[in-house]
């Protein structure tokens, strides 16, 4: 099953599971997210589906984002600026980490085979088997006067 046909098959199987409705609300907010790429902010959600269906509220959004949470299609984040981000779980397997910048507020998602198999080997020395895990890396920009992230960000901001 490809990652939006799983995230859309367990989303449908929570409404039912959950007793709840399949409001155009939700159904639109679903579509939004499934598109996501990367992290997006209750705000940048709130208007990606205001696009769509005008005069959704940010409550709506907000619990709705939790519903997909508690549905097992979204990862709530929180990478320490104050906002938090809801991720797509697209696939059972859909492991990466993370590379924040604290300057710029640009988040890098990487995967790196030999960083799990020392994180595996640390945990089997202790006996241990790792089960989940989660690997945030904080930096800051080696040239922020010249960060093209940062410049991006300003110019999304001004519009």
């Amino acid at each position: 099953m490809h990652g939006t046909e799983l995230m859309k098959d367990r989303w449908s199987t929570y409404l039912r599971e959950a007793g709840l409705k399949t409001t155009k609300q939700r159904r639109a907010l679903f579509e939004c997210f499934a598109k996501v790429e990367g992290h997006v902010s209750l705000d940048e959600m709130l208007l990606k589906v205001q696009q769509v269906v005008p005069g959704v509220g940010y409550a709506t959004v907000y619990r709705t984002m939790k519903l997909f949470v508690q549905a097992g299609i979204a990862e709530e984040r929180r990478f320490g600026d104050g906002q938090t981000r809801f991720e797509p779980i697209a696939g059972e397997h859909d492991h990466h980490d993370h590379l924040i910048c604290r300057t710029c507020g640009a988040i890098f998602e990487f995967e790196d085979e030999e960083i799990e198999r020392r994180q595996a080997a640390v945990a089997a020395k202790h006996g241990l088997r790792i089960v989940d895990h989660r690997l945030d890396i904080w930096a800051d920009c080696t040239a922020p006067a010249d960060c093209e992230h940062r410049r991006r960000r300003e110019a999304a901001s001004a519009r």
